[in-house]
């Protein structure tokens, strides 16, 4: 899609420099394993800020940052990419990630949140005018949950799309934010996680994706009564739920999307790649049915799934659009 005509994504949340190791199987308690190593930019924000532009959004990327090389690396990648930064200088470290992805392509992860924890409601309120502009906002919740509340209240007031990724699973979410909250885009385990702490309800995220979808549906609805929720399923595709009345678009309430056909290498951060491609996506203008846009966002983040890395491994809408059609 051209940028002269795409609509604007802004994503408030953090960013990491990731510490990776790959190797053969992930490391049991106990255990010392040897790797292969390299580094390089993530941090859920981030990365989906960066699939957002990559997409072919008009992007701007909220966030904290320290004066460290960290801090650096993501002023001069956003640039490069031409993601619209508006950071908050910190004396904290820039955020961290250490990452653990085996043979298969799973991974373990483990975040220092460094200068992500200051990340204020007060920052993100000054960039009113900036929110102003916005079709999607897009949060998650690696940085402090006021920080994403307050940037969806901006995005209520204009009538954009608020679109919550409630991860990392052991994250809680407040009910003010999740009131805010459109569309959510848990994974499995996040699905599962915020499903017990909101309703007390214990599923298995392994057989989640077994689920028949009329159960499935019912306990998205629980979760999220007022919205439309896609929880992502990794090789199982994602399943997609709405309120009734509320389908944008869509000619049924809830369905299921395949994953695409890839050979993955490295899943770290294809659960990024799906968020910005889908708030990409959902802000191009258009009466696009919903599903459509489910649709690319998977693409996208099959695509993502065949290179290493997080920010860096996110494709270009041409590419996604060249491999699938």
């Amino acid at each position: 899609m051209s940028q002269a005509t795409a609509g604007r994504v802004v994503v408030v949340g953090s960013f990491n420099v990731d510490h990776v190791w790959s190797l053969a199987a992930l490391p049991q308690p106990g255990e010392t394993l040897a790797g292969t190593y390299h580094t390089g930019p993530g941090g859920k924000g981030f990365n989906q800020a960066t699939a957002a532009v990559r997409a072919g959004a008009q992007t701007s990327f909220v966030c904290a940052l320290g004066g460290d090389t960290g801090g650096q690396l993501a002023r001069a990648l956003a640039a490069a990419d031409g993601v619209d930064l508006r950071d908050l200088r910190s004396d904290a470290p820039t955020g961290t990630a250490g990452i653990y992805v085996d043979a298969d392509g799973r991974n373990t992860i483990v975040i220092g949140p460094g200068a992500n924890a200051e990340l204020s409601a007060e920052f993100v309120d000054g960039h009113d005018a900036l929110l102003g502009t916005a079709q999607v906002v897009l949060s998650q919740l690696e940085t402090p949950v006021e920080s994403a509340a307050a940037a969806f209240a901006a995005a209520r007031r204009i009538g954009a799309l608020t679109l919550l990724n409630p991860a990392p699973a052991d994250a809680v979410a407040s009910d003010a934010l999740w009131a805010l909250a459109d569309v959510i885009t848990p994974n499995e385990t996040e699905f599962c996680a915020q499903l017990r702490l909101r309703t007390g309800s214990a599923l298995d995220p392994d057989s989640l994706s077994a689920l028949p979808d009329a159960e499935l549906h019912t306990h998205c609805r629980r979760l999220l009564g007022h919205g439309s929720v896609i929880v992502t399923l990794g090789k199982a595709g994602c399943f997609v739920s709405h309120a009734d009345g509320a389908l944008h678009g869509d000619d049924r309430a809830y369905y299921r999307c395949p994953a695409a056909a890839v050979k993955a290498i490295d899943t770290t951060g294809a659960g990024d790649a799906f968020n910005g491609a889908l708030a990409a996506s959902l802000a191009t203008p258009g009466e696009a049915p919903f599903a459509a846009h489910v649709a690319y966002a998977n693409r996208y983040a099959g695509l993502s799934t065949e290179r290493v890395g997080a920010a860096a491994a996110m494709p270009r809408d041409a590419e996604v659009r060249a491999r699938f059609g």
